[in-house]
């Protein structure tokens, strides 16, 4: 049976500030990307949300940002590559503390929003993410864009480099993400996501924004928290890759 891992975006509350329906989502998924306080998430979100995930018996992974909470980590952050080294670092260290508290483990990192964006393409700071994780220890997965230099850069530290597709983006016919700030860069009809991530999971293709058909291999859906209407968008997308006969579990 083929299978694949949902994974989202989760503990990225704030205070008094709300995001998302983390153990709504949690019904759906496989794999936990929570926040390291950077972007997004105080001390006891991250520990509720550690909590949460190991009874759940969801994979925790780590949702490095930039250090830019007022822009939720979108903000491209022109740091050097120390600086970035030890911010990641920083936050993998913060996540894990928490997540052993709570039973559980970091088991794969994520970077998030415009970290993620960045290394898609900027060598130093993927280079920089990279060694962080390595420096970290345990040799954690990291969940990358296919074809992005990180993910090449993680292989080539003896990382494994898992891509991952997303569900509620559109994409470009080059394979990357369609920005934010363009209309229709997210996508709400459950319909239209849930076939193509039934495509890609058993034909390898995604449909891109001008209907022309990317080839690609992912070994994780992204379903993100923050999206509206995702807690049924997840559960639509599970339910149609299950109809289909790909078994939902964690790479890790």
């Amino acid at each position: 049976m083929a299978f694949i891992d949902l994974n989202s975006d989760v503990g990225e509350s704030f205070g008094n500030w709300t995001m998302g329906d983390d153990a709504a989502i949690f019904r759906s998924v496989s794999s936990a990307n929570i926040a390291c306080g950077f972007h997004a998430g105080d001390p006891s979100t991250i520990a509720r949300t550690c909590r949460d995930a190991v009874a759940a018996g969801i994979s925790i992974g780590a949702h490095v940002g930039y250090r830019d909470l007022a822009g939720f980590g979108r903000r491209f952050l022109d740091c050097s590559p120390t600086e970035l080294a030890d911010d990641v670092l920083y936050q993998l260290g913060a996540l894990e503390g928490i997540a052993r508290a709570a039973g559980g483990r970091i088991s794969y990192v994520k970077p998030h929003g415009a970290l993620y964006n960045t290394i898609v393409t900027h060598q130093e700071q993927a280079q920089a993410v990279v060694d962080a994780v390595k420096a970290f220890g345990g040799d954690l997965p990291m969940l990358l864009l296919p074809g992005s230099v990180a993910l090449a850069a993680a292989e080539a530290a003896g990382l494994r480099g898992v891509a991952e597709a997303f569900a509620d983006r559109a994409y470009n016919p080059d394979g990357t993400l369609v920005s934010r700030r363009e209309p229709g860069a997210v996508l709400h009809d459950e319909d239209v996501v849930a076939a193509n991530m039934v495509r890609l999971a058993t034909e390898g293709t995604i449909v891109a924004r001008d209907g022309s058909t990317i080839k690609t291999s992912a070994e994780s859906i992204c379903l993100h928290g923050d999206t509206a209407g995702a807690v049924s968008m997840a559960a639509a997308v599970r339910r149609e890759l299950e109809a289909a006969g790909v078994d939902i579990r964690s790479f890790v």
